[in-house]
């Protein structure tokens, strides 16, 4: 249950991103939890292959590769999803940032809710 919730709340922080950011564009809340839903798949399943294989760069750039690989991330799932668009590299990148930011504080909610 609390994987779905997240999964809704991410979409939401999608939707929210996109109304924000020109060079972001999501048709409608269907397709902000398509989103959501591919970046977890992509998250659990890509992303870790892609850390591991460019280590030594991301070791060498103290760890800020992983905005690259973030954007990556985020462009794969622009090329997958119908419906969702990011115009560009900087653009994805400051999607990931922002997106980490809203998830991170909407779990952190969701944790703070759990414990009363």
């Amino acid at each position: 249950m609390k994987f779905i919730i997240k999964l809704l709340l991410t979409a939401v922080a999608v939707l929210l991103i996109s109304y924000l950011l020109p060079g972001v564009h999501t048709d409608d809340y269907g397709v902000a939890v398509l989103v959501a839903l591919l970046l977890a798949i992509l998250n659990v399943t890509v992303k870790p292959l892609i850390i591991l294989l460019t280590l030594p760069i991301t070791f060498l750039t103290l760890g800020l590769f992983l905005l690259v690989i973030n954007a990556v991330i985020i462009l794969l799932a622009d090329s997958i999803i119908d419906g969702f668009y990011v115009s560009g590299f900087w653009w994805a990148v400051l999607f990931s940032l922002i997106l980490s930011l809203l998830v991170s504080f909407f779990d952190k909610e969701l944790n703070k809710e759990n414990r009363r």
